[in-house]
C-alpha cells in the first residue's frame, strides 16, 4: 500500500489522534442496555415497511440528537428513501421456444424444460428468435488472465452460461470470488450488449436439484438496485441444453480450463415471452454524520443493517417474533456507539458517516439502493467498515474478517491488532460464503475498499477448541431463529475489543491523506480503477 512520509506538524498531529483513540471508553454494559432496548418484543422484529421500523429509526435519530450530530442523509435529512420493486410472475404467461438451423420450431414447457423471469424494467419481456451464445462460466477477470468472451459480439443476443467458477487456486481455491455469482454474469452479459442469460445446469430434467429449483422460481422477487436490467434470466436444464447443441457434461470441463472462448450456437435462436406484476416496498436508510474539517468531501462510512426478519405467525412454538438482538441490534448499536466516541475525539479531517442500512436480510438491498444511488460519490468514499453481528465471547487473541487477502484495510487492521498482541485472520469458513453476506459487499462490489470483521474464536482462554466450539453451537442454536434475543448472560468483552480496533483503524483513515488499495489479485481493483482520477 502506498503510505505518504510524515514530519513536523503532520507527525504531531497523528500523536495528538493517537492520544484521543486512547481516551474512547466503549461500555459493555451501554452495548447490552442499548441492544436490549431495540430488541425487544415491541420493536417486532425489526422488518422493513412497518411499524417496527419506524419505532427503530425514531430511536436511532434521536440518539444521534442526542450527540448533536449532524444527520447525514440526501438534502440535510436524516432518512434516505428506498423503494424496492418486488415482481410476481404472471400464470402462464411465460412462453418459450428454439427455431434449429432447419427452421423447425420446438416449444419448450416452463418449469419443465427452462424457467424464466423478467425482474427487471417493467417486468414484461418479449424476445422474438434471438441468436444463441455459449460463453462458458461468463467471466472475464483480467488480472486472472481469464476471459470467456474472447472478441465475440453477443449484442442482441441471449448468454447461456455454466453457475459458479473454475475450481482451483486462480479463482480464490476454496474461498470463492464474485465471479460465481449470478448478478456479476448479468452484468458482464449486460455490459456486452446481451438481451438475458441463462444459466446452464449440469443435471437433466429429472433431477430433484432442477426440479425443487423450478418449483420456487413462482416465488415473489426483489429488484436489487443497481442491477443490469436485463430483458430476462432464466434457466435450463442439462437434456434442454443437449436438444439446443450445448453437451454440459462435455463442455462444463473445456470452460474451466483457461483456453475456453465464447461461441455462438449456428443457426439457432431462442423466443421469450415472460409477464410479473410489480408492487413497492418502501423502506429506508438512515444516516448521520461528522463532517471534516479539512478535506469534507472524502468520506469514510461505518455501517451495519438495522433490520432482521420480523413476526412469522407459521413459525413453530409459541414464540412468533424473531427480535434479531444479535443479527443485527449488536451490530447497529456498534455502528451508534462507534458515532459516540467519535463525535467525542477531536473533529476529523474527512468526514466520517454512519449508515444504518435497511433491508440487508432481503439480499443487501438498503446497501445495493445506497450504492446505487450514493449520498457521497464512491470515488472519494476511503472505505466501509462494516459491523454486522458483534463477537460474543471473552478476548480473543485473532480478528477474522471476511475477504482476507482483497485490500490493504486488513493490512492497516493488522497493524493495529499486532500493539494488542492480536492477529488478523480469515473467517476460517469458507462454505459459509460470509463474504457476499453483509452490507459491505455491496460498496466492494462498486470499487470501494470495504472490511467485515467477524467473530475470533481463538479465545485468551480455551485457544481455538474452545472458542470455535462455543461459535458454533450459539450460531446453531439461535441464528435466524426466534431464540436469537439479548441476554443479560452475554459477554461482550470481545465486541469491546473489536469495536476499540475499529475506532483506532476510522480515526486514522479520518486523518490521512492515503487511499488504502485493492491486492493485485482482487475482482474488485479494476472496478476503482475507473476512478483513480478524482482521488490524485
Amino acid at each position: 500500500m502506498y503510505r505518504r512520509f510524515i514530519s513536523g506538524v503532520a507527525a504531531t498531529a497523528l500523536l495528538l489522534v493517537a492520544g484521543s483513540a486512547a481516551a474512547q471508553d466503549f461500555s459493555a454494559q451501554r452495548l447490552s442496555d442499548e441492544i436490549r432496548t431495540i430488541s425487544a418484543d415491541d420493536f417486532q422484529g425489526r422488518y422493513p415497511g412497518t411499524d417496527g421500523e419506524k419505532k427503530t429509526l425514531d430511536w436511532l435519530q434521536a440518539q444521534y440528537e442526542a450527540m448533536g450530530m449532524a444527520p447525514g442523509g440526501p438534502n440535510g435529512q436524516w432518512l434516505q428513501v428506498i423503494d424496492l420493486k418486488r415482481y410476481t410472475p404472471v400464470a402462464d404467461a411465460a412462453k418459450a421456444s428454439w427455431t434449429g438451423a432447419d427452421g423447425q420450431v420446438h416449444t419448450l414447457t416452463p418449469g419443465t424444460d427452462i424457467t424464466l423471469r423478467a425482474v427487471s424494467n417493467d417486468g414484461q419481456a418479449s424476445i422474438a428468435n434471438a441468436g444463441l451464445v455459449f460463453a462458458g462460466y461468463g467471466i472475464h477477470a483480467p488480472e486472472r488472465g481469464w476471459d470467456d468472451y474472447g472478441s465475440l459480439d453477443v449484442a442482441g443476443k441471449i448468454v447461456l452460461v455454466v453457475g459458479g467458477e473454475p475450481d482451483g487456486d486462480l479463482f480464490n481455491g476454496p474461498y470463492a470470488t464474485n465471479y460465481q455469482s449470478g448478478a456479476y454474469k448479468a452484468d458482464e452479459a449486460k455490459r456486452r450488449g446481451a438481451l438475458g442469460v441463462i444459466t446452464v445446469s449440469k443435471v437433466g430434467a429429472s433431477d430433484t436439484g432442477w426440479t425443487r429449483m423450478a418449483q420456487g422460481n413462482s416465488r415473489t422477487r426483489t429488484l436489487t438496485p443497481g442491477a443490469a436490467d436485463l430483458e430476462f434470466s432464466g434457466a435450463i436444464n442439462a437434456d434442454t441444453a443437449k436438444a439446443l447443441g450445448i453437451d454440459i457434461a462435455e463442455l462444463a470441463p473445456r470452460a474451466a480450463n483457461g483456453d475456453f472462448r465464447a461461441f455462438a450456437l449456428p443457426g439457432v435462436t431462442l423466443s421469450v415471452e415472460a409477464a410479473e406484476t410489480t408492487d413497492t416496498l418502501r423502506t429506508h436508510n438512515l444516516l448521520a454524520k461528522i463532517p471534516g474539517t479539512k478535506r469534507p468531501n472524502e468520506t469514510i462510512i461505518y455501517s451495519a443493517h438495522w433490520d432482521h426478519v420480523g413476526v412469522n405467525e407459521h413459525a413453530g412454538g409459541d414464540d412468533k417474533i424473531f427480535n434479531g438482538a444479535w443479527d443485527n441490534a449488536s451490530g447497529t448499536i456498534g455502528v451508534l456507539e462507534m458515532a459516540r466516541q467519535l463525535k467525542a475525539a477531536p473533529a476529523p479531517d474527512r468526514t466520517i458517516v454512519f449508515a444504518h442500512m435497511a433491508a440487508e436480510e432481503m439480499g443487501l438491498l438498503g446497501g445495493y439502493a445506497y450504492v446505487a444511488d450514493p449520498v457521497y460519490p464512491l470515488e472519494t468514499t476511503v472505505a466501509d467498515i462494516n459491523i454486522d453481528m458483534l463477537p460474543l465471547s471473552g478476548p480473543t487473541k485473532d480478528v477474522p474478517i471476511f475477504g482476507k487477502g482483497q485490500n490493504s484495510l486488513e493490512d492497516d487492521l493488522q497493524a493495529l491488532a499486532a500493539k494488542e498482541g492480536r492477529y488478523v485472520s480469515d473467517d476460517g469458513q469458507p462454505e459459509q460464503g460470509f463474504y457476499y453476506r453483509s452490507d459491505h459487499f455491496p460498496f466492494a462490489r462498486a470499487g470501494v475498499p470495504a472490511l467485515m470483521p467477524w467473530h475470533g474464536v481463538d479465545w485468551v482462554d480455551g485457544g481455538k477448541e474452545a472458542g470455535l466450539a462455543a461459535w458454533k453451537a450459539k450460531f446453531g442454536a439461535d441464528y435466524h431463529k426466534p431464540s436469537d434475543e439479548w441476554s443479560a448472560d452475554w459477554d461482550l468483552r470481545s465486541a469491546v475489543e473489536n469495536l476499540t480496533l475499529l475506532y483506532r483503524l476510522g480515526l486514522q483513515l479520518a486523518n490521512s491523506d492515503a487511499w488504502p488499495t485493492w491486492k493485485p489479485t482482487s475482482e474488485f481493483g479494476q472496478v476503482r480503477a475507473t476512478s483513480d482520477a478524482a482521488r490524485r
